[in-house]
């Protein structure tokens, strides 16, 4: 998983590949182009800002219980 951050602090959630959080930043208008492999150029992300992986972090529902019987 991989989330913006900006300085130390994650901003927005987490997504499964890196390419779709740089996506969520050109939406919400952070970028104007994505960087492409073997390319320079284009805008990157402010100042401040990076792209890191995080840990997937798993919380269960309370509510979710085991079937008393599996078939």
């Amino acid at each position: 998983m991989y989330a913006l951050f900006e300085g130390n602090k994650q901003i927005g959630d987490p997504f499964p590949t890196e390419k779709e959080v740089w996506e969520a930043a050109l939406i919400e208008g952070l970028v104007t182009d994505v960087p492409v492999a073997d390319e320079e150029g284009g805008r990157l992300l402010p100042a401040g800002y990076h792209v890191a992986p995080v840990e997937e972090t798993f919380a269960p529902r309370r509510d979710w219980k085991l079937p008393r019987e599996i078939s």
